[in-house]
């Protein structure tokens, strides 16, 4: 993934795969701050990634400030981010492009569960 710094944050764009469909998401944090991977829901309705309101469970998001934001944690299966293939990872689904700006946020999990190197040199994320 190529890295671009904007407004002092690294941000990647990532082609998000799930049941047979695909969108390209332009405006995606990298955070190693955030514990969890969480993706805008509006962002993810192309490609039918909705909320699980019978297995997903309705967590609170916090940010620096220690303001927070509603979302859902449920585990999927068959999500590809890239390359990256996630058969059974937990991800959050909720409100970031108005709230925050960004299309999703990859947090430490996705970049501990993929082995991710962070390259700010080069800007990559392997």
């Amino acid at each position: 993934m190529k890295i671009r710094i904007e407004d002092g944050l690294p941000i990647v764009s990532i082609k998000l795969k799930y049941e047979d469909k695909e969108v390209t998401l332009n405006n995606v944090l990298i955070d190693t701050g955030s514990s969890n991977t969480i993706f805008d829901t509006d962002a993810v309705q192309a490609v039918d990634l909705k909320i699980d309101a019978i297995d997903g469970k309705a967590r609170r998001m916090y940010g620096v400030g220690g303001e927070s934001e509603l979302c859902y944690e449920q585990r999927v299966k068959g999500l590809n981010i890239d390359t990256y293939i996630l058969d059974d990872f937990v991800i959050q689904l909720g409100i970031t492009r108005e709230t925050y700006g960004f299309d999703g946020i990859l947090g430490l999990d996705f970049i501990l569960n993929n082995k991710l190197i962070l390259d700010f040199d080069n800007l990559q994320a392997n």
